[in-house]
């Protein structure tokens, strides 16, 4: 089944957590890349939802970006939470 991604930026004015990540991460804009798997109907194209990960830019005196694997649904939380508490780290 063919596969899509779909890359987006997303902006934490504050530091937070995902529970996938031990540890705070600082504000500042990550990429995130969606796969999507094409499902095979009748009559229209439509897709699933297969992996999201998140890149996290190299710290201050190393190289090399990391890259995590999310759930999209603990990230939205964490957007959310983000807007909801400025200036708390916020945690899941």
């Amino acid at each position: 089944m063919p596969i899509r991604t779909k890359t987006r930026t997303v902006t934490f004015p504050w530091s937070f957590y995902l529970d996938e990540i031990d540890r705070e991460l600082p504000a500042g804009s990550y990429t995130v890349e969606t796969d999507e798997e094409a499902l095979e109907t009748v009559s229209y194209l439509a897709y699933r939802r297969v992996e999201t990960r998140l890149f996290i830019p190299p710290a201050t005196g190393r190289t090399g970006a990391e890259m995590w694997i999310v759930d999209p649904d603990g990230l939205d939380r964490a957007l959310e939470r983000d807007l909801v508490t400025p200036g708390e780290p916020n945690r899941a």
